[in-house]
């Protein structure tokens, strides 16, 4: 087991890319903790249709341990005391994944001021604040790790000014984060997914869903798990010497120009 007894918070994990971050992390021996605004998980109209079971449900039922703490990560306070109960329970922390996110379709001209505020408050604001808070707690670990998910809008637009800035900052709050705590050997990466089968891509119509199909080299969409996996990767020993990187993982949708 690549994570065995490793202390591991994902932030927006009751449901799709955290969900399955979560689930990975639990096959390899980590003790989870779920992070989210709510226990039960969200179903779509065209993905996880039939997701029913809680994440600290299908955790325990790998033989590993979770547990989940109701968390608005756009509330600092929420966020510290989130920590503080990890800490309090397990008695460590090792790993650190920025997951929560929201996106609000439209437009320069269509989206609010508040929408943009409330974009930013969670993909960028929450994401800093838990790092910062998680910080002093990783810095006593001997396997210290960070991993932001972003997006592959943090290389291009199409998603919208808010979403996509907000994930661009990331990849570059990745690398400054990992300048800073390099010393300490806490290793800092970003994840890009490209188009994850969620019950969150709703906002889309079936056309565009095929039109993302046809357009992917692999010729199928990403699944939870494809991301989990590249977060196994850069928790574990493997990656150790890899720090202030930003993996795109989107079946090569992103490879042409």
């Amino acid at each position: 087991m690549l994570l065995k007894n490793r202390v591991c918070i994902v932030t927006g994990a009751s449901s799709g890319i955290g969900r399955g971050i979560a689930l990975e992390f639990a096959r390899e021996g980590a003790h989870i903790a779920i992070a989210d605004i709510q226990e039960t998980p969200l179903q779509g109209k065209y993905h996880e249709q039939d997701v029913t079971t809680t994440t600290v449900h299908e955790i325990e039922n790998l033989g590993a341990d979770g547990i989940f703490i109701k968390t608005d990560v756009s509330d600092e306070n929420q966020i510290d005391e989130m920590i503080h109960q990890v800490i309090a329970h397990f008695g460590g922390l090792d790993i650190l994944v920025n997951n929560a996110g929201i996106h609000i379709p439209g437009n320069s001209q269509e989206i609010s001021i508040a929408e943009w505020d409330k974009v930013l408050s969670v993909n960028l604001r929450g994401v800093f604040i838990s790092t910062k808070l998680a910080i002093p707690y990783l810095r006593k670990s001997k396997f210290g790790r960070i991993i932001q998910i972003a997006s592959v809008h943090a290389f291009g637009g199409g998603a919208g000014p808010a979403y996509a800035s907000a994930k661009a900052a990331i990849v570059n709050m990745v690398k400054d984060t990992a300048l800073e705590v390099g010393k300490d050997r806490i290793t800092v990466n970003a994840i890009c997914p490209g188009y994850i089968e969620t019950a969150i891509q709703d906002y889309l119509t079936p056309e565009q869903i095929e039109s993302s199909l046809e357009k992917n080299p692999l010729q199928r969409l990403g699944l939870p798990k494809d991301i989990g996996r590249a977060a196994v990767f850069f928790a574990s020993d493997d990656a150790e010497w890899i720090t202030g990187t930003s993996l795109l993982v989107d079946g090569g949708a992103s490879a042409k120009a």
